[in-house]
C-alpha cells in the first residue's frame, strides 16, 4: 500500500513539474508571449454598411463578432480619403506630405520605414495577401501575393514574388483561401503579422455568383440627404462628379449598351467610351458558367429598365437601388469570408493570442448628398470603421469616443509587438484606449488633407481642414478659395455651412487658429 502511494506521489509531482516547466518555458520565451497580428483592410467599406455601427440596410454578423468580442471606435478617421494614400499612411504612420504619396498617381517609396519592416527585423513572420495598390514592389514581407492594381472581381490575376498567375473564382474568396494557406505555412513557434487586404467593395461592385439575387425583393431605404441641393455649401460640393445618377450604365450598372451611352451615364464624358469597353472586357472575362448565372440574375432587370425609359428623379432612384444592392452584395461576401478566418483562428487555438484589427481604407458615400465614392472631408468619407479584438487585453463589447486616425495603426501594431516606436512616426499608439484607459494628453482634434485635383477622378477640389468633437472647418483651395464651417452636434449631416455667419464669428476664429496650429504640428505648412 505504501509503495502504491509512493508511486502515485511520484506521478503527481512529475506532472506538476512538467506543467511548471512548460509555463516557465512560455514565460521565458518572448516569441510565444508576443501576440500574433492580423490586420484586415477592406476597400471602401463604410460604417453605414455595418450592423455593428447600426446599419439599417444590411447585416454583417461575422464582422460584428470582432466588435462584440473587442472594441468599436465611434470616432475613427482617415487623413486623406483615397485608396493608395490611406494605405501609405497606415504603413508608415506619417501624413501624405511626409511619406510622399499624396494621391493615386504617386508611387509608394518602399525604401522608407514601415511597420512590416520593423516587425520582420524583430522576428515576426510577415505576409501580405490581397490588394496592395501602391505600384511598387512590397518590402518587409516574408511572403506576399497581391492583385495587380485594383484587381478583378472574377478570375483575378495575382502577383507572387514577381510571377503573375490567373485564378478562376471570386476575388474575395480567393484572397481568403490564400490567407488561410499562408497562416498554415507559418512556423507555430514564432509570432506572425498578416495583412489580409480585400478588394471589395470597391467600384464596380460585382457580387459573387451566389449573391447575385440578394436583396431583389427588398427596397433599400434612401438616405434623407439623397436629393441634397448644396445651397449653403461652396462651389466644391456642386462641381464634384460623383453623383449616383451619373454612374455609367455599362461599367457601373452592368447594362449592355446599344450604341452610345445614355445621357445620364457618366458625368465624365471623356470616359464614356472607355466605360463601355471596360464593361465588355469584364463581362467577356467570365467563364460560361459565371456568365450564365450573371445573365439569369441581371438581364430581366436590365430589360425592364430599358423599357421604362426613366429620367430625372426616377432614374436616380433606380440607379441608387442597383448601386446599393451590388455594393451590399459585395459586403456580404467579405463578411462571410471574414467568418471563415475567425473560425480558422478558433479551430487552431490562435484566437486568444491574436490581435485582430478591422478597418477600411476610408469611408464611402452610400447615396448621402446624392453621391458615391469618397475624397471629401464630410463625415461619410472622413469616418472609417475600426474594430479591434484581443481577448487577453481588450474588454469584450467596449466602445470608444476618442478621436483616432489611420495614422495610429503603425504605432499601435509596433506597441503590441514590443517594438520601439521610432520618433519620426506621427501617429500614436491606441493601446491604452484599447485596454480601457484614458490617456492624459490624447488629441482633441484631427487634421485632414486631400490633394487629387484637377487630375484624376470625380473633380473634388483640393482641401484641408480640422475636426473636433463639436465643429469642423474645411478650406478648399487651388482654383478656389472657400471655407466651410459646421456645427456637428446640431447639424450632423453638414447641410448648413455657417462660415461667415455673424453668430459663428467666435467659433470660426477659434477653429481657424486651431487649424494653423495643427498644420504646424504636423509640418504641413506649404
Amino acid at each position: 500500500m505504501a509503495h502504491l502511494q509512493k508511486l502515485v506521489l511520484i506521478c503527481f509531482f512529475s506532472i506538476i513539474f512538467k506543467c511548471m516547466d512548460k509555463v516557465s518555458a512560455q514565460t521565458n520565451n518572448p516569441e510565444k508571449n508576443r501576440p500574433n497580428i492580423i490586420f484586415i483592410m477592406t476597400d471602401d467599406h463604410t460604417k453605414q454598411a455595418m450592423s455593428s455601427y447600426g446599419s439599417v440596410i444590411n447585416q454583417t454578423p461575422n464582422i460584428d463578432r470582432i466588435a462584440n468580442e473587442g472594441i468599436r471606435f465611434e470616432n475613427s478617421f482617415v487623413t486623406n480619403s483615397i485608396c493608395a494614400p490611406s494605405r501609405a499612411v497606415a504603413l508608415t504612420g506619417k501624413y501624405s506630405h511626409i511619406n510622399g504619396l499624396k494621391d493615386n498617381r504617386d508611387e509608394f517609396n518602399g525604401d522608407q520605414m514601415t511597420f512590416p519592416k520593423l516587425l520582420q527585423k524583430a522576428g515576426y513572420q510577415t505576409a501580405l495577401i490581397g490588394k496592395w495598390h501602391l505600384k511598387t514592389t512590397p518590402q518587409g514581407f516574408d511572403t506576399w501575393k497581391i492583385l495587380p492594381g485594383q484587381g478583378a472581381y472574377y478570375n483575378p490575376k495575382f502577383i507572387e514574388n514577381g510571377d503573375t498567375t490567373k485564378y478562376e473564382g471570386y476575388v474575395t474568396t480567393l484572397i481568403t483561401d490564400f490567407a488561410l494557406q499562408t497562416l498554415d505555412s507559418f512556423d507555430k513557434e514564432k509570432p506572425f503579422c498578416l495583412l489580409y487586404f480585400h478588394k471589395a467593395p470597391h467600384r464596380n461592385w460585382m457580387p459573387d455568383s451566389k449573391h447575385l439575387s440578394m436583396y431583389d425583393s427588398t427596397e433599400i431605404p434612401m438616405p434623407e440627404t439623397f436629393f441634397d441641393d448644396y445651397k449653403t455649401r461652396s462651389a466644391a460640393a456642386r462641381e464634384q462628379d460623383m453623383e449616383v445618377v451619373n454612374l455609367y450604365n455599362s461599367f457601373d450598372m452592368k447594362i449592355h449598351p446599344v450604341g452610345d451611352e445614355a445621357e445620364y451615364s457618366g458625368g465624365n464624358k471623356a470616359f464614356k467610351e472607355k466605360a463601355k469597353k471596360n464593361w465588355a472586357q469584364v463581362y467577356n472575362s467570365l467563364t460560361d458558367e459565371q456568365r450564365q448565372a450573371w445573365d439569369a440574375a441581371y438581364e430581366p432587370k436590365n430589360k425592364a429598365f430599358n423599357a421604362a425609359n426613366l429620367s430625372g428623379k426616377e432614374l436616380a432612384k433606380w440607379k441608387y437601388q442597383r448601386y446599393i444592392k451590388d455594393y451590399l452584395r459585395c459586403v456580404a461576401s467579405v463578411d462571410e469570408n471574414i467568418g471563415r478566418l475567425l473560425d480558422y483562428l478558433d479551430e487552431k487555438g490562435l484566437a486568444e493570442n491574436t490581435v485582430i484589427i478591422y478597418t477600411s481604407d476610408q469611408g464611402f458615400y452610400l447615396g448621402e448628398h446624392g453621391w458615391y465614392d469618397k475624397r471629401f472631408m464630410y463625415e461619410e468619407s472622413l469616418g472609417m470603421p475600426l474594430l479591434v479584438r484581443y481577448p487577453k487585453e481588450i474588454p469584450a463589447g467596449s466602445t470608444s469616443e476618442d478621436l483616432v486616425l489611420n495614422l495610429d495603426f503603425c504605432s499601435t501594431i509596433l506597441d503590441y509587438a514590443g517594438v520601439e516606436i521610432p520618433g519620426e512616426i506621427q501617429g500614436e499608439s491606441i493601446r491604452p484606449i484599447l485596454k480601457g484607459q484614458k490617456p492624459e494628453q490624447w488629441r482633441k482634434e484631427i487634421y485632414y488633407h486631400y490633394y487629387e485635383y484637377p487630375h484624376g477622378w470625380h473633380n473634388v477640389k483640393k482641401h484641408y481642414g480640422i475636426r473636433t468633437n463639436k465643429y469642423k472647418l474645411i478650406h478648399f483651395y487651388d482654383d478656389i478659395d472657400a471655407s466651410e464651417l459646421y456645427d456637428l452636434q446640431n447639424d450632423p449631416h453638414e447641410l448648413n455651412n455657417i462660415y461667415g455667419n455673424k453668430n459663428a464669428v467666435k467659433i470660426q476664429h477659434e477653429m481657424e487658429q486651431k487649424l494653423i496650429k495643427i498644420r504646424q504640428y504636423y509640418k504641413d505648412v506649404d
